[in-house]
């Protein structure tokens, strides 16, 4: 879920922290991406399209097909992705996941009744809720990002939190997911629609996150402390309390604590129990391996390996594969002469003491600039 709401307050009091731009503008970036995320997209992506979704032996492998065409796009634009997959959840999650699974008896229950009245629409609807990215379908498409030389990073916990933590120590520019909480946990920069499908021709937002906290005049904690009110993955929100007002608290009154102290809890119904101190404490410190030490190399792929792989096992095309690789591999060439900007930096000034105590001394006296004497014509 992420984050309920949090786009839109952005939108609303941050907007000069969002950009948009295409997939040719993050030439030379290191992108992490929350690797579960973007195969969730591309298994119910397909589902418009049958016919991508088995190969001749009826296996599913929408998931290996996005995976790589996807990939290949991002690196021929000169990024270098690094996917990040899934540790277990934390202890917290457990009831949000309880409610998927409700969720999803549910969404068969309502498919069955769906399939009985031959309505396509809702099976179509109901189907695409019970999409789920099986462990199988992890480990495939990490073989095959190996395959072609991508880095892979398995998280200790949380994807989303991990892409952060290699976000803050420089080990990437940006995460690239659509669940917001990623700037909860302390992304710097959030690029979301960079795994979606050419089709769907949406640009790719970039939101930063120091330009959020800026534009809203809030400390990180206060932020962590907006996202929970808004609605997180970890515990329940106060009813009553929707997005406009959960603004207008934290601004008020900085933190939970201080808002519990002066919110009508009658008004406001305050969940029993309410285990927002433990959220807090997952988003500022959560389990994560620590960014620093975290090595990801981009290697040359393994041609012959990924075409026995996708051709000789899942029955792909060999020729669009090898021709596909070819891209990939002028792709990375490209990417390697590295962004142009990072061939400049600026300049450092250096004002020597005595050139500074003169200016201190003209500004005093209201002369802008001491130039020398002006000599008079004869």
């Amino acid at each position: 879920m992420g984050i309920k709401d949090l786009s839109k307050v952005i939108n609303d009091h941050a907007p000069s922290a969002i950009k948009q731009g295409e997939m040719k503008n993050y030439f030379g970036r290191k992108v992490a991406i929350d690797a579960s995320m973007a195969l969730y997209q591309f298994l119910i992506a397909v589902r418009q399209d049958g016919s991508q979704m088995q190969n001749e032996s009826g296996e599913v492998t929408s998931h290996l097909m996005g995976m790589f065409y996807r990939t290949i796009r991002m690196i021929d634009n000169g990024i270098k992705p690094a996917y990040v997959f899934d540790g277990k959840p934390p202890d917290m999650k457990a009831g949000e996941l309880e409610k998927r699974k409700e969720k999803r008896d549910e969404a068969e229950k309502q498919l069955a009744e769906a399939k009985e009245k031959g309505d396509a629409e809702a099976v179509d609807r109901f189907e695409r809720r019970l999409v789920r990215v099986s462990k199988d379908q992890n480990e495939e498409v990490k073989r095959l990002l190996r395959l072609m030389g991508v880095p892979v990073v398995e998280a200790p916990c949380e994807a989303e939190a991990q892409c952060a933590a290699l976000a803050k120590a420089g080990k990437v520019y940006a995460t690239a997911t659509e669940d917001m909480d990623a700037l909860t946990f302390g992304s710097s920069v959030l690029l979301r629609h960079m795994t979606f499908s050419e089709a769907k021709k949406m640009p790719i937002k970039e939101i930063n996150l120091a330009r959020v906290l800026a534009d809203f005049e809030m400390s990180r904690e206060e932020f962590v402390d907006l996202c929970i009110l808004l609605g997180c993955d970890y515990c329940p929100t106060i009813r009553g309390i929707g997005p406009k007002r959960a603004y207008e608290l934290i601004k008020e009154h900085k933190s939970i604590e201080n808002i519990l102290a002066k919110i009508d809890t009658k008004k406001y119904a305050v969940p029993e129990d309410w285990l927002y101190a433990r959220a807090r404490e997952l988003f500022l410190n959560p389990e994560v391996a620590d960014g620093e030490n975290v090595e990801m190399v981009w290697k040359e792929a393994d041609v012959e390996g990924v075409v026995a792989y996708l051709c000789g096992e899942k029955n792909f095309s060999e020729e669009r594969v090898r021709s596909s690789l070819a891209k990939m591999k002028k792709g990375r060439q490209a990417g390697q002469q590295g962004r142009i900007d990072s061939f400049f930096s600026a300049a450092k000034v250096v004002t020597s003491e005595p050139a500074a105590k003169r200016k201190a001394e003209d500004d005093k006296k209201g002369i802008k600039k001491r130039g020398p004497p002006i000599k008079k014509s004869k």
